[in-house]
């Protein structure tokens, strides 16, 4: 598929870009959600009923308006952070179980300040707030803790 190299390194490389696509997906999905849901509970405290299916709604029409700017900001993101992890790791592999987790909260964490410092934009309004922010970081380290449970470890060879 890849050329002309070995047989494991093809089954690697799929493996590598199927847990990327996969820890992509899952951030954007938590990141999404917690988003959404953090505007909805604005809204409550506000005193603004918000029904559990006016919830719902709300989420899946957010999970597909922001898939066309959020997804490729997050993949970018990501895209850059678990190459760079891979490299620290490459000298201290037992860090690996902390490593693509930090890895991804800080990727996602450094979109929403660089954005904000850069252009004066906040891609995900509930990222406005210290908690908001928070959710989501822990949204990117969870999609890290993904990579790193579906990517697998290096081989020394």
């Amino acid at each position: 598929m890849l050329g002309d190299l070995p047989e494991w390194v093809n089954e690697f490389m799929l493996r590598i870009i199927g847990a990327f696509l996969l820890a992509v997906l899952v951030t954007y999905l938590a990141a999404a959600v917690a988003a959404t849901q953090s505007v909805m509970s604005s809204l409550a405290d506000m005193g603004v009923a918000v029904p559990l299916v006016d919830r719902l709604v709300t989420t899946g029409q957010d999970l597909v308006g922001m898939a066309t700017s959020f997804l490729p900001i997050i993949a970018v993101a990501l895209g850059i952070a678990y190459p760079v992890a891979a490299l620290v790791l490459r000298w201290r592999p037992d860090w690996r179980w902390f490593g693509y987790p930090l890895a991804g909260g800080v990727a996602i964490l450094g979109v929403h300040v660089a954005l904000e410092l850069a252009f004066g934009i906040t891609p995900v309004a509930a990222a406005r707030s210290t908690l908001g922010l928070t959710l989501q970081a822990l949204c990117g380290a969870l999609g890290g803790w993904v990579f790193l449970r579906a990517c697998p470890a290096p081989v020394r060879r």
